[in-house]
């Protein structure tokens, strides 16, 4: 933000207010064009009224003025042709802020418009082109018109090339976005919501599968804001956020974790330098506030009462209220935006620790990120033993609450898919913990149909609603095939697992291999089936430690161990990704928390300073 900038925003509200128009008469011509004298005049009147410098002044009039002018043809050539003219302004960490006019038809596709834009910037690949548009993507499918972009609309456009070091931002924010999906659809669960106290949270399957990948999107997004990408950060948030759309709005309001996806949009805004969105941040910052409001109370007084005047989340608070200030500030709010900065400005105060206390717990082995919550949790005490206190209480907290949650968990299969597709799969192994139990088995797989696989729920639909359960078995039950179990024994399966496998799926050998490779509990234990598989397959023999049996002289087809090699990589697969996906995310679960506050100290001073001007 420079201080022509601030002048910029000054004049431009007392234009506004005095309704004058730069692109009239008497100060400009459609003969004449510019007329330099009424201009310097309207310079030197504002420069003593401002206390700006009366060249500046008149640069500043001059650059509005020709703005506007380009706004009045491009809508007049809207209205001659039908080209829409787009203000673009493309950010590039290597190469800075370009802007640049684009003319498409609002008639035309998403990818239209990124075709355009790639030739005028000239860009190789117009798919690498991310186009945003009100705080939205402009999707590439869908028209301009249907996704109500308009004449003279302001876009951010990031295209991240990659180099030598590196893929381009396109491919990665793809390959995030796969891994998002594989390790939220995986059936070993290796991706699960907890509350604050580590306690486990349940939703409905659908909803539950929305927030997980939105939180997954954000959880990429906070480590890419780490790095300081902020262009990788912005484009992850904005998928959360399509993602955060199709959760139920009255769950999305009693939860931060959507205030918390608006306030880091904004500061992605902030940090890229972009003030084409201020509508945009200005909702967002809204929704954030509103819900703050409502979690912690009109003033916080719920949060200070709970967590103590030291909690914190006050970096969160710091930020919202930093943030809109500088809304304020661009809105020549400068009263509201003082405000605002001098209430960032107290908190930022109080927030701060000591440096060589913070180097003191790391080198007692704690990580920089729970030190630098523990002292601010503590500020105000003289010692740091408080601080260690509070770090082994809360991991004590987690610890109890995560071990109450493994109980919980343990009777339910780790292996449930959480889309509603896979509602009808039924892990074998958990048919074979309930007929162990004792129940029959028929009745055993209708019930974990009938609860996801829920084996509490299962065994409560078994002892309360056996004679429903009773009605609606199969009149023939088929028996598993005696060729195809010893193949699958071949194969390594367990006999018994192997047995509910082929009764389940009618004999398909394929659906039963299929549901014994999900079943898998551990990813050790799908390496080495897969390891078994492989060697199988390349010697055509069954190895010399697999299941004795009597039909195990000769391996089973080719294609039937084709078959397992497949299932058994699509779940190594998602294993790999949930490794790419841990692989730069925080282990703190209050890293959210965790601001270091640097740079909004530094954009503080730097926005109190224009004010003072």
């Amino acid at each position: 933000m420079s201080s022509l900038d601030n002048m910029l925003i000054q004049v431009r509200a007392r234009l506004q207010a005095e309704k004058i128009r730069l692109w009239e008469e008497p100060y400009y011509s459609e003969d004449l064009g510019s007329i330099e004298g009424a201009i310097e005049n309207l310079a030197n009147e504002y420069a003593g009224i401002l206390g700006f410098d009366e060249n500046r002044c008149k640069f500043v009039l001059i650059e509005l003025q020709e703005n506007a002018l380009r706004k009045l043809a491009a809508r007049r050539e809207y209205s001659s042709t039908g080209m829409a003219t787009f203000k673009v302004r493309r950010i590039d960490k290597h190469s800075g802020v370009t802007m640049m006019d684009i003319k498409c038809d609002l008639n035309s596709l998403g990818s239209d418009l990124q075709a355009v834009i790639a030739e005028k910037f000239q860009l190789s690949k117009a798919e690498h082109v991310k186009c945003i548009a009100a705080g939205r993507m402009v999707a590439s499918n869908a028209t301009l018109a249907a996704q109500l972009l308009r004449n003279n609309q302001q876009l951010i456009v990031i295209v991240g090339v990659g180099d030598n070091k590196g893929e381009a931002l396109y491919e990665k924010i793809n390959r995030v976005k796969a891994d998002v999906l594989a390790v939220v659809s995986s059936q070993n669960r290796l991706m699960e919501m907890e509350d604050q106290n580590g306690s486990p949270v349940f939703l409905p399957p659908a909803e539950n599968r929305a927030l997980l990948i939105a939180l997954g999107f954000c959880e990429k997004a906070r480590a890419a804001m780490a790095r300081e990408d902020f262009e990788e950060s912005l484009l992850l948030l904005l998928e959360a956020d399509e993602s955060f759309a199709n959760c139920d709005s009255q769950f999305l309001e009693s939860v931060d974790n959507y205030a918390l996806l608006n306030l880091d949009i904004v500061w992605c805004y902030l940090c890229l330098k972009n003030v084409t969105q201020l509508p945009d941040a200005e909702r967002r910052l809204a929704i954030c506030g509103r819900s703050f409001r409502r979690s912690y109370g009109e003033n916080f007084e719920r949060l200070y009462s709970m967590k103590g005047k030291s909690c914190p989340e006050r970096a969160l608070i710091m930020r919202l209220q930093l943030l809109q200030g500088v809304v304020m500030f661009h809105q020549n709010l400068r009263n509201e935006a003082y405000e605002r900065f001098e209430a960032a400005n107290n908190l930022l105060r109080e927030l701060k620790i000591n440096g060589d206390q913070l180097v003191l717990l790391v080198e007692m082995g704690f990580e920089p990120s729970e030190a630098r919550l523990a002292l601010r949790s503590c500020s105000g005490q003289s010692n740091i033993e408080s601080a260690v206190q509070f770090i082994e209480e809360r991991r004590q907290q987690l610890k109890d609450a995560r071990k109450q949650s493994k109980k919980e968990r343990a009777l339910q299969d780790r292996m449930r898919r959480s889309n509603a597709n896979d509602c009808n799969w039924v892990n074998p192994r958990s048919v074979c913990t309930l007929t162990q139990m004792g129940f029959e088995s028929g009745l055993a797989t209708i019930a974990l149909q009938r609860s996801n696989n829920d084996i509490p729920k299962a065994v409560e639909l078994l002892e309360n609603e056996m004679d429903t359960l009773c009605a609606a078995l199969p009149g023939i039950r088929i028996s598993a095939d005696e060729d195809k179990l010893a193949q699958l024994l071949q194969l390594g399966f367990n006999k018994e697992d192997s047995l509910v496998a082929l009764e389940n799926a009618s004999n398909n050998i394929e659906q039963a291999i299929e549901s014994l490779v999900r079943s898998f509990t551990s990813e050790e234990e799908l390496k080495e089936a897969f390891q078994r598989l492989g060697l199988m397959g390349t010697a055509g023999r069954p190895t010399s430690d697999g299941p004795s049996t009597s039909n195990a002289q000769t391996a089973p087809p080719s294609p039937i161990i084709e078959t397992a090699l497949k299932y058994a990589r699509s779940e190594l697969d998602t294993y790999k990704a949930y490794e790419r996906f841990n692989s730069d995310i925080s282990q703190t679960d209050m890293d959210y928390l965790d601001l270091p506050l640097i740079q909004e100290e530094k954009i503080l001073h730097e926005y109190l300073n224009l004010l003072q001007q």
